[in-house]
């Protein structure tokens, strides 16, 4: 997009727009909006940009997800894809194996109806924009593998750099034991995501613009309703309180957006549910690894397990039991009394960060345990890090929805309810829209290209610099930050 149509010609007055909440949703609210020329504000009540739940890939295709629809499977798919275009610094491009043990009643065959669905739609994509070409070619979005891959993979030498499907595999088939898993193998195009380099993505584009002012360490305290806008009222850092008006109000609070439906009175069903990934190292890990799924039912002692590597030997760990990832008590609804569905309070100051060091090394070594049981090797990886911990809203009745965007209130309101952090550009994209058919902007013809103008100079240096700044004010391992491989 060039630069004469990353300015919009406003149809009347200048268009304002209040974001409240500054994580993934609100802030690639802010760099699409004011990457066109809206005047956009942004509130965030911590002390940096995006730093929500522990996002560590794109959900491109909703593979981890056995139970999910293929229509929420294909969204997934499209949003990935603009994800990937709108923050390509931030993509750890590495592939996703999937794998069935013995032991779970699933089926390695259920899935490859889907995959062969949306390695079709890969392909209509390519073929309306070559841009979208993404994810690898669609001959090798997936690729199966049976025991006797498995065994010839395991006779090959460690590549320094792997490329291939193959090359990625070579240290699955040499170190997790072929007689624990159901065949065929499946390994998918499905790539990472460092928050630290999306949150660093972020900060950098919106500092460089004119159009979008970034208010940190904002509690909201009011929303209140306007002729033709809103009042939004605020508490800074220092104690100060504040008021701004706005055309327009978006509510990407993330877990916390019930709040903002409830200063606006606002009704809303919802479920939040409280989550967390472990950081740990694995000083004798043995070549460079694809992220590695293994399905289980959800909530059980064999729930799914998810090892997903960085640079210098750091993995982050999945375990869907209670004693893991899940906690009971953490999967709350909403009520007619609220918008907000209201977490144990002990969650909440875990999504904080207030963790105690007794917590983390019990359940960071249990997802440990759980994984090494499909790769005994993995028993002797350490505790590497604090958890990466925060709350995921699910809108509506449906607690297994994990393709959400936008939905509005009136002319003046919307609220931004991502289940997946690939959803953002297309939550961005509907506000857009919505206020174009209303009247109040008017958008250039390439307005959808998912390229975001504020950050597609950025240099991919200064945002991993930034991002390492990021990780280590927050307490984690640089290598979280670090493109990997690396």
């Amino acid at each position: 997009m060039g630069s004469e149509r990353t300015e919009l010609a406003i149809s009347a007055a200048p268009f304002r727009v209040g974001i409240v909440g500054g994580g993934v949703a609100g802030a690639t609210t802010a760099l699409k909006m004011a990457g066109l020329g809206i005047e956009t504000l942004l509130f965030e009540a911590g002390d940096s940009l995006v730093s929500g739940p522990p996002i560590c890939h794109l959900h491109a295709g909703g593979n981890l997800y056995r139970e999910i629809s293929d229509e929420q499977c294909i969204a997934l798919l499209e949003q990935s894809i603009a994800t990937v275009r709108a923050y390509p610094d931030t993509v750890n491009r590495r592939p996703t194996v999937i794998a069935i043990p013995t032991t779970d009643s699933g089926q390695p065959d259920a899935i490859l109806d889907r995959l062969e669905t949306l390695t079709q739609h890969y392909r209509t994509l390519i073929a309306q924009d070559a841009d979208n070409e993404v994810l690898g070619t669609p001959e090798q979005y997936f690729t199966l593998y049976n025991e006797q891959d498995l065994a010839r993979l395991a006779k090959e030498s460690l590549p320094e750099n792997p490329q291939t499907p193959d090359e990625w595999l070579i240290p699955v088939a040499k170190y997790m034991p072929h007689d624990k898993f159901k065949f065929p193998l499946v390994v998918v195009q499905e790539y990472g995501l460092s928050v630290f380099r999306l949150a660093a993505t972020a900060a950098l584009g919106l500092e460089q613009s004119p159009h979008c002012s970034v208010h940190l360490k904002h509690t909201i305290t009011k929303i209140e309703s306007l002729s033709e806008g809103w009042r939004i009222g605020s508490i800074d850092g220092d104690g100060k309180a504040q008021s701004h008006d706005v055309d327009f109000v978006v509510n990407a609070c993330g877990f916390r957006t019930g709040t903002v439906d409830d200063l606006a009175s606002f009704p809303r069903k919802r479920w939040v549910e409280y989550k967390a990934a472990y950081v740990a190292h694995w000083p004798s890990q043995a070549g460079m690894w694809p992220e590695v799924i293994v399905h289980g039912d959800r909530g059980t002692p064999q729930g799914m397990a998810q090892l997903t590597p960085y640079a210098n030997g750091f993995i982050q760990l999945h375990g869907m039991t209670q004693d893991i990832t899940l906690f009971d008590g953490g999967l709350v609804a909403s009520t007619e009394a609220s918008a907000q569905p209201d977490l144990p309070q002990h969650m909440v100051v875990k999504a904080g960060g207030g963790w105690e060091w007794p917590e983390i090394r019990e359940r960071t070594e249990r997802a440990i345990s759980h994984f090494s049981q499909w790769l005994p090797e993995f028993e002797h990886a350490e505790v590497g890090g604090k958890p990466l911990c925060g709350a995921q809203q699910i809108p509506g009745d449906d607690p297994s929805l994990r393709a959400a965007d936008a939905t509005f209130e009136g002319e003046r309101y919307a609220r931004i309810e991502l289940v997946k952090a690939s959803s953002a550009l297309q939550a961005a994209d509907r506000i857009l829209a919505h206020c174009e058919q209303r009247g109040w902007i008017s958008l250039p013809d390439a307005w959808q290209n998912p390229t975001l103008p504020l950050t597609a100079s950025l240099k991919n240096d200064e945002i991993v610099e930034r991002a390492q700044n990021i990780a280590r004010g927050r307490k984690y391992p640089d290598a979280l930050a670090l493109p990997f491989p690396h």
